[in-house]
């Protein structure tokens, strides 16, 4: 390494300025390729703030393009925070270039979205030296909202309407402001004082004149239609309000506030109901009531109760539109809150509406379509256009396990019988998508990043030898199974990283045949006749060990005698161990035992996150047969403190053990317990394709039911919603079980129990309403045993009236009678009451 390299490896800024000072362009260029050879070299090194500041000096005073120097300022490690243009600015007018806003721009189109927020500052810089317009690229927009909020440690900073009435990106990005998805998160972020600044500043701007108000009001609107995360729809919801549109306002726009009073999400639903309620008649009557009408149906109450007491004072002022708004009024007859159900129809019929009476079906069952066989698993890779897709298709995402299992099946195949042409195809995919080339740690967490270090093998980009040395060294040091190393790491997840490095020692071959545990069905399971094919084809060729032991724990539990018979027949070491395996039924169940942990240590007195762990949780404890070994680990699960967690991959192990679903749940419980208790996103997507494997599932599965019904976040409920149906239809759903661990878990404040009624709601309108009738019955035994009973527990008795109405079964709640004997007006009570009428006829 030159003197010039290692002043700018080690941020040395004068030495760098005083080497390029008097260069002829000849010389600069000579430095140049020394400089992007060395940056190259130290792929797996980061340049921050002074390396990554003198990094951009030595590239504008080198470099001989502005795509070279935004090509070098654009990597992966360079990052750019607080690095400041203005020695840039100096060294690129010392050399006489005239391209600094190109490499401005090329930045704002090249760094991610979370680097271009980080170096929005010195894009900016550039852009004003030059005295350019800024791009308007979601990036850039976003990386200015967010610089308006950026804390000022010595409160120097102007005043946020002073600094925006002069910011001279204003005009050209204000439109943008309410055009990209997402930005009004950074706006929310305030100025360090005040989180309303933003928006305060903006309208303050619109009263003297300095933008335009009906673009403000427009924008707004425009945002708050396209939709939004709630946090970044709230600054808009604010703005709007400081705007305090006029009649005339409102009237011009009454369409959009319709369509976001009946569609919006609740709180921008609620603001366009109070300004059209303010408004008066901005509303044609005709559009107002079709609104009403999708606003009655929403499960929102306070959306729905306003929604009613507005048409109850319309239908008073307007006699003769009386009897159409209790029309309207009508259609709460069918809302979930009993309360509101009532109040509407009192007004509806007060008002003239007479509802036709309609008959009631009662069916002492759920009505639920038969479930389908599992699909069979998607055909082989065939060629390697169709890998490549395949590949280009799931990076930068999640591997699922059945893509997973499929491109590494065709990268044994393709991989060993036409390397070249797979490595042509491939590598310009991974090099255009930035699969990272140095070990994250990460990747010895997680299969998926396993998967990126064989494609890179595959493609021959990076250290082959080192990547070969990993493999032989990851399956050297678990030669006694995954139990054996896994220090409290999930055993799915060591199995998958074993078959994953053994697959890297594979491609060294020649024409491999590709996995014996490719699953032929869906839910990662391997039909017994197909794995004894696969064998009696491979001969006396050697198997490989992890591969063949994953294919045996992907058959279906059972004895086959007949089928061991002509595997033992075949006389290889596989066929004698398929044989074995059959006659001994595959994995036994374990004992589960259900648990409660608590939280982990304190880690020190700064452990600001320790506070914000739940108190308690209930997990389950997996224990083998006393005369089984448990040689994979699977059978072994013991629990760890909340807080505790290693980077799990819980889709991909259901596919591990297909046939044995108390297993997984108890593998991935920790993890769907976090959706409740934690407000994570994303664990419960295991549960649909839990529900989709068979064998018993236990109070494993049942726990995580309960736990993915009070998800934080909706497409976890969802995906217990799915999963409870799945279940239901196959008769496999123990809804008592679910239920008791529903009830338990509220009554001890371990799950926000509000949550669970929505997707329960939904399981009775899809056909599960005996099902749900039973969960609801064993969950309110607990729930209604204490003093007072939790928040959503009145909305439990009401769907368990409505779903014990429409089954006709009576069953037994303890503790109902008590609640009832209390007296008073109180809606649990109320609620109480309903369901014990119900219950009696």
């Amino acid at each position: 390494m030159t003197g010039f390299a290692e002043a700018v490896v080690r941020g040395r800024m004068s030495e760098v300025r005083s080497a390029l000072a008097g260069l002829d362009e000849p010389a600069r260029r000579a430095l140049g390729d020394e400089l992007v050879a060395e940056v190259r070299h130290r792929r797996d090194a980061w340049w921050w703030q002074g390396e990554a500041a003198t990094l951009a000096v030595a590239a504008v005073g080198t470099l001989s393009t502005p795509t070279k120097v935004a090509a070098l300022l654009g990597r992966r490690s360079v990052w750019l925070s607080g690095v400041d243009a203005a020695p840039v600015v100096d060294v690129a007018r010392e050399r006489g270039v005239t391209w600094l806003a190109d490499v401005a721009y090329k930045l704002a189109d090249r760094l991610p979205r979370d680097r271009m927020v980080a170096g929005w500052r010195f894009v900016a810089g550039l852009l004003l030296a030059e005295k350019a317009p800024p791009p308007t690229g979601d990036d850039f927009v976003r990386g200015w909202a967010a610089a308006q909020g950026w804390p000022d440690p010595r409160g120097t900073r102007p005043p946020t309407v002073d600094r925006l009435r002069a910011d001279p990106f204003l005009d050209a990005l204000l439109p943008r402001l309410f055009e990209v998805d997402g930005v009004g998160t950074e706006l929310a972020r305030g100025d360090g004082t005040d989180s309303n600044a933003l928006p305060r500043a903006l309208a303050a701007l619109a009263a003297e004149g300095r933008l335009d108000r009906a673009v403000l009001l427009n924008g707004v609107l425009g945002r708050l239609l396209r939709g939004d995360r709630p946090g970044a729809l709230r600054p808009f919801l604010v703005l709007h309000d400081l705007l305090a549109p006029t009649l005339d306002e409102v009237a011009v726009r009454s369409s959009a506030y319709l369509r976001l009073l009946a569609d919006g999400p609740g709180p921008v639903a609620r603001a366009a109901q109070r300004t059209l309620r303010e408004a008066g008649d901005a509303a044609e009557p005709e559009a107002l009531w079709e609104a009403a009408r999708t606003v009655l149906a929403r499960p929102e109450k306070a959306l729905v109760r306003a929604q009613v007491s507005w048409l109850d004072r319309l239908a008073r002022q307007h006699p003769d539109q009386a009897p159409e708004i209790g029309a309207v009024l009508a259609v709460a007859a069918d809302h979930p809150d009993a309360g509101l159900r009532e109040r509407a129809l009192t007004l509806a019929r007060r008002h003239g509406h007479r509802p036709v009476a309609v008959a009631t079906v009662v069916e002492a069952r759920d009505d639920l379509p038969p479930p389908l066989p599992a699909p069979a698993a998607p055909p082989p890779i065939a060629d390697v256009d169709e890998l490549v897709e395949e590949v280009a298709a799931t990076l930068r995402g999640l591997w699922p396990a059945s893509v997973l299992e499929r491109v590494m099946d065709g990268l044994l195949r393709l991989g060993t019988h036409d390397r070249d042409r797979l490595e042509v195809a491939l590598a310009p995919v991974l090099r255009r998508e930035r699969v990272a080339e140095y070990e994250h740690i990460w990747a010895r967490s997680d299969p998926s990043f396993e998967i990126d270090r064989l494609l890179l093998f595959v493609a021959r980009i990076g250290d082959a030898t080192r990547r070969r040395d990993g493999w032989a060294s990851t399956l050297a040091t678990t030669g006694g199974g995954p139990a054996a190393v896994a220090s409290g790491r999930p055993a799915p997840m060591w199995l998958y990283r074993l078959r994953l490095a053994e697959a890297g020692q594979r491609l060294d071959g020649r024409d491999d045949p590709g996995l014996l545990s490719a699953p032929t069905s869906a839910t990662g399971a391997v039909e017994p006749s197909v794995l004894y094919e696969r064998l009696a084809a491979l001969g006396d060729r050697p198997y490989w060990r992890w591969d063949y032991a994953q294919a045996l724990l992907r058959l279906p539990a059972g004895v086959d005698e007949p089928l061991a018979a002509r595997a033992e027949a075949l006389g290889t070491p596989g066929g004698v161990e398929l044989a074995a395996w059959l006659r001994g039924g595959g994995v036994p169940a374990p004992v589960q035992e259900v648990v409660t942990v608590g939280r982990r240590d304190r880690s020190g007195r700064h452990d600001w996150s320790y506070d914000q762990l739940p108190e308690r949780r209930r997990l389950v404890a997996l224990t083998p047969p006393a005369d089984v070994d448990d040689r994979f680990g699977l059978l072994t699960v013991r629990p760890s403190a909340i807080g505790r967690r290693v980077f799990d991959a819980g889709h991909l192990w259901p596919t591990v053990l297909p046939g044995h679903r108390g297993v997984v749940a108890a593998h991935v419980l920790a993890e769907v317990a976090t959706t409740a208790q934690e407000d994570v996103a994303g664990p419960g997507a295991v549960l649909p394709a839990l529900a989709d494997c068979t064998g018993a599932g236990g109070p494993a599965l049942d726990l995580a039911l309960a736990y993915g019904l009070c998800a934080r976040h909706e497409a976890d409920r969802v995906g217990a919603l799915d999963a409870l149906l799945i279940l239901a239809a196959a008769g496999d759903l123990d809804a008592p079980a679910v239920g008791g661990h529903l009830g338990e878990l509220g009554a001890q404040g371990q799950v926000i129990l509000t949550r669970a009624v929505t997707p329960l709601r939904d399981a009775v309108a899809a056909g599960a309403r005996l099902s749900v009738w039973r969960l609801l019955a064993s969950a309110l035994t607990p729930l209604l045993a204490g003093p007072t009973p939790p928040r959503g527990t009145p909305d439990l008795l009401a769907l368990a009236a409505e779903a014990a109405t429409a089954t006709g079964v009576r069953i037994d709640v303890p503790g109902l009678a008590d609640v009832v004997a209390r007296g008073g007006s109180s809606r649990l009570v109320a609620e109480a009451r309903r369901l014990t009428a119900t219950l009696a006829v």
